[in-house]
């Protein structure tokens, strides 16, 4: 692995990132997970599991998620690792909360957002299907590379996504819990490399222990799906109205209208 990249601890795309990545390491998904590389917080890379009822169904799906220099005022791009049948590899992929669609993002949703939204786009059909980086591929093929992508092994991340994405009730928990403490480990080093970049600007940076450091959540969107489990910010008049807004993006596809 390369030497990790020093970062502005000023900057509000490196604040928020720093957030984002704690965020999911201590409130992980069952259906997804994602850390920032260690030498690019900047380039994220994920695995999601399939839609269940789905041709997906079992399958998990590598793919990467690049955040801007400007994030979260410019929305990310994203693109697929894992073979799939629904998208194209390395090619970025035109969904409405892209940077294909930089109008229509909101700085209020991240990367959980992000993902959530790319997993709704999976079972869609016909012409709300087409898009920038879609494919058409037979259902036979796609339960095919579903079976297939279990085992599939991101060059990167050198782990298989069953070792990233364990199935749900599975008595070992090892690989789940190795990777959320290496997630834990990448945040600690990069605040610590911001810090110090902060003290070389003539700023003052202090390192404050892990477990003290107050934990502040995203807003998360009201309608979001039941199947993930949050646990709720500390609830003041300024969340409950950030929070009642309807913050999920519109799954429009390039060309699409928004109704």
């Amino acid at each position: 692995m390369a030497s990790r990249s020093s970062h502005n601890k000023n900057n509000a795309g490196v604040k928020r990132i720093l957030q984002e990545a704690r965020e999911l390491a201590m409130d992980p998904s069952t259906d997804y997970h994602a850390a920032p590389l260690e030498d690019d917080i900047f380039e994220w890379h994920c695995t999601m599991r399939g839609p269940s009822g789905t041709e997906y169904e079992g399958g998990l799906y590598h793919f990467r998620i690049q955040l801007p220099s400007e994030y979260p005022f410019r929305p990310p791009s994203i693109m697929m690792l894992t073979p799939n049948g629904r998208f194209e590899l390395n090619t970025k992929i035109c969904i409405s909360f892209t940077n294909y669609h930089e109008e229509l993002w909101q700085p209020a949703w991240g990367v959980r957002t992000a993902i959530i939204g790319l997993q709704g786009f999976f079972p869609l059909k016909g012409e709300a299907a087409v898009g920038v980086g879609a494919m058409e591929c037979s259902t036979a093929e796609r339960r095919r590379l579903a079976g297939l992508s279990r085992d599939w092994m991101c060059p990167r991340c050198e782990k298989p996504n069953i070792e990233l994405l364990s199935d749900p009730g599975c008595s070992d928990d090892v690989s789940k819990e190795t990777s959320t403490n290496d997630t834990t480990e990448c945040i600690q080093a990069q605040n610590l490399t911001v810090t110090e970049e902060s003290s070389k600007e003539g700023q003052t940076g202090t390192i404050v222990p892990e477990d003290q450091v107050q934990e502040q959540r995203l807003p998360r969107p009201d309608d979001a799906p039941d199947r993930i489990s949050l646990q709720p910010p500390p609830v003041t008049e300024q969340h409950q109205e950030i929070r009642s807004r309807p913050v999920r993006p519109p799954l429009l596809l390039d060309g699409a209208i928004a109704q």
